[in-house]
């Protein structure tokens, strides 16, 4: 049984493929599992996110093709959009009783949002709309505007106009915005979800090795841009997405140095790979509704190596080494800012060279939650950087150390981005990180 087990994971290793091909699941069970996640959330989240935010009536409006980025979260599976106007009304009595989950729509929403208007019974939809909440007279009505999180905007202004002219006057003054509502539905992770994460980063991690390997790379012939496009073509044959394109970008002794701007253009350059090159990939997935977003480096073996030169492996290790900075700074309550400038204070001390530009991960790529610096602000991000740390939420812990690398003759910028949870008290890697360069070939000829 052991030797069959190792056979197996062998076999993964060796293949490249076989780990993502096996786990990845049908459609059907897709949407099943998505829609049992929505009925969790919202039964189980969604109360203490109401209480927190101190909003007992949550509205959100969205027409056909024109979805709020939250209504997008808790749609069925099997819905592609919104319907017509599709009106999700979102009810807390309060005192421990269940929420009320209403669609002042022509469809109910799914088996979680119960259907509350009929045209041939209620009349017009605004007017139903206001009947029913001047019914709960809540203290507090949240709509989706935000003038710093685009996510939690997703009201468009005639609706917002549409809505106003409908509600009852006297209830206009209990309008507030519902920011910290939307953000913190959509960055919160279930335990459910968190157990499936790990699945799908390692799925992620699977194909961007696969990428980097042999059996797409051959030095002299393939280019940067021929391996962009077996990643687009093998997301697809595996029946998933992407939310942004992969980019692939080499740095290498000859090359001169160049800024962090520059750097980004040169990531869509199409350059052909060859020994010695240092590669860099950004890459992935959008899987059950969550998404992964990594950056690993690679290095292409030249003849008689077997391992890439030590003084880019110390290039690596102190990347790592910023990781850790960055991370032991998550407590909860932090702001985005207050995390930044700690971290970049430690690594300062440490005479290492850095820049940090975290960003959540979840039901966006870029997703809803604390900025932890951009690569161009680096004293801090008003607004969304402003917003606090909270437990069970995930990160991509994004950023960069410089090295100066003798042999090269300048720095060598090593870029990581790796998917990490916050409990509440740690923080951890969902599928581990990088701690070593993958090497291309993987195993060298015997010299």
């Amino acid at each position: 049984m052991i030797r069959k087990l190792v056979l197996a994971i062998s076999l993964v290793i060796t293949t490249g493929h076989v780990f993502a091909d096996a786990t990845i699941l049908p459609m059907q069970e897709r949407a099943a599992v998505i829609d049992r996640w929505l009925t969790t959330r919202v039964q189980t989240v969604l109360p203490e996110l109401m209480e927190r935010a101190d909003i007992d009536m949550w509205v959100i409006i969205s027409r056909e093709y024109n979805e709020d980025p939250v209504i997008r979260t808790m749609i069925p599976a099997t819905w592609h959009s919104a319907r017509r106007r599709t009106i999700l009304l979102i009810y807390n009595p309060g005192d421990g009783q269940s929420l009320e989950t209403l669609a002042v729509a022509r469809y109910a929403v799914g088996d979680m949002f119960e259907k509350a208007w009929d045209r041939e019974i209620h009349g017009e939809q605004w007017a139903r709309l206001a009947e029913v909440i001047e019914e709960r007279s809540p203290r507090r009505i949240g709509l989706n505007f935000s003038e710093t999180f685009a996510l939690a905007d997703g009201i468009t202004q005639s609706e917002y106009r549409l809505f106003h002219e409908a509600l009852d006057p006297k209830l206009h003054d209990r309008v507030v915005s519902a920011e910290k509502l939307a953000i913190g539905w959509l960055e919160t992770r279930t335990e459910e979800e968190m157990a499936t994460y790990q699945n799908i980063v390692r799925i992620a991690h699977e194909i961007l090795a696969e990428g980097l390997s042999e059996k797409v790379i051959q030095p002299g012939i393939t280019t940067t841009g021929d391996v962009i496009w077996w990643y687009r073509d093998r997301i697809r044959e595996l029946k998933l997405t992407t939310w942004f394109h992969p980019s692939v970008s080499v740095d290498r002794a000859a090359q001169p140095e160049i800024d962090m701007k520059a750097a980004i253009s040169a990531r869509h350059d199409d350059e052909i790979i060859m020994p010695g090159d240092l590669l860099h990939v950004d890459f992935g997935i959008s899987y059950l509704r969550l998404n992964t977003d990594t950056q690993q480096h690679a290095y292409v073996l030249k003849p008689g190596e077997s391992e890439a030169p030590a003084e880019l492996r110390e290039a690596l290790a102190r990347g790592n080494r910023l990781q850790d900075i960055l991370t032991d700074q998550f407590i909860t309550g932090r702001t985005g800012n207050e995390i930044l400038a700690s971290a970049l204070t430690v690594a300062k001390d440490e005479g290492i060279t850095a820049s940090i530009y975290t960003h959540p991960i979840g039901y966006h790529g870029h997703a809803a939650g604390p900025t932890i610096g951009l690569w161009d602000q680096q004293g801090g991000v008003p607004g969304r950087g402003d917003y606090p740390l909270y437990p069970n939420t995930a990160h991509s812990i994004e950023l960069y150390a410089e090295t100066d690398v003798e042999s090269w003759g300048k720095a060598v910028r090593i870029s990581l981005e790796e998917d990490a949870f916050f409990d509440g008290e740690k923080t951890y890697y969902i599928d581990g990180r990088q701690k070593e360069f993958l090497l291309i070939p993987r195993v060298a000829p015997v010299q």
